[in-house]
């Protein structure tokens, strides 16, 4: 299942893997290869990174990274080829990369003269982009009958589907609620409203999606590979007043 119907799809900047992520899906769907086993392997790849930033190998890093964004992607699309969503890969895969998140920015704290306070503000400001992104982007696909696997409102542990245990659901939903819990609802007080007012255009979901995780990594890419690890953070703090722009966008044009 698609994310969007064809007609409400947008240019998703953080979705520039999903035709690797295809493909790597593809060939996966014969085989016992489960998207859990995708995702262990973006983890996998997202510490080769954060071993790499501490050596001083930003290119490996750089690709890493980005390697790491496109089995993010993978994972899903073979969730999907195989038809089998499940709401463990999903929280799994949210734990996952706010973990790795966390790490990424303490590595790249670790190797800058930036202050602690500032790698800690980044690192809200990050995960506030990304909840906004992700929180009008599941508005669309809830309106529009898009992949439903993600809610808008993630209140209470969903009953498990076929092929998976209720057991994990529960744990890894307590996970995301205690990981993801307060950056939901400090969004959601910015823009409490947005489910009911018109449909974000296309454009504007384009613009949004550079707060996606997947233009987030390509940006400390580049900044790494182009000698600019001291300027990481604090771009990402400064990013952050992006997302009151945006909801009063949102709030002035689309009631």
């Amino acid at each position: 299942m698609s994310k969007l119907p064809q007609e409400h799809k947008f240019i998703d900047l953080s979705d520039y893997g999903r035709p690797i992520a295809k493909i790597i899906a593809t060939s996966l769907k014969n085989t016992a290869a489960t998207p859990v086993h995708v995702t262990i392997g973006f983890i996998i790849s997202g510490l080769i990174a954060v071993y790499c930033i501490l050596t001083g190998y930003y290119w490996i890093a750089g690709f890493f990274l980005i390697l790491k964004s496109i089995l993010d992607a993978a994972d899903g699309e073979l969730a999907r080829i195989k038809q089998k969503p499940s709401y463990t890969g999903r929280y799994l895969d949210s734990v996952a990369d706010i973990l790795l998140n966390a790490i990424i920015f303490l590595t790249i704290w670790y190797v800058t003269d930036t202050s602690l306070w500032v790698c800690i503000t980044a690192f809200i400001g990050l995960q506030l982009q990304g909840t906004l992104y992700n929180y009008y982007y599941v508005i669309l696909r809830n309106k529009f009958n898009g992949d439903r696997t993600s809610r808008v409102f993630e209140n209470k542990t969903p009953i498990a589907l076929d092929g998976e245990k209720q057991q994990h659901v529960d744990v890894l939903f307590k996970l995301y609620k205690f990981l993801y819990g307060a950056f939901d609802k400090a969004i959601y007080v910015l823009d409490p409203r947005a489910g009911y007012g018109k449909p974000l255009p296309k454009w504007f979901m384009t613009s949004v999606s550079t707060f996606g995780l997947g233009f987030q990594l390509l940006i400390i890419s580049v900044m790494l590979i182009l000698g600019f690890k001291a300027f990481i953070l604090p771009f990402f703090l400064c990013y952050t007043v992006m997302v009151l722009i945006f909801v009063e966008i949102r709030k002035m044009f689309f009631k």
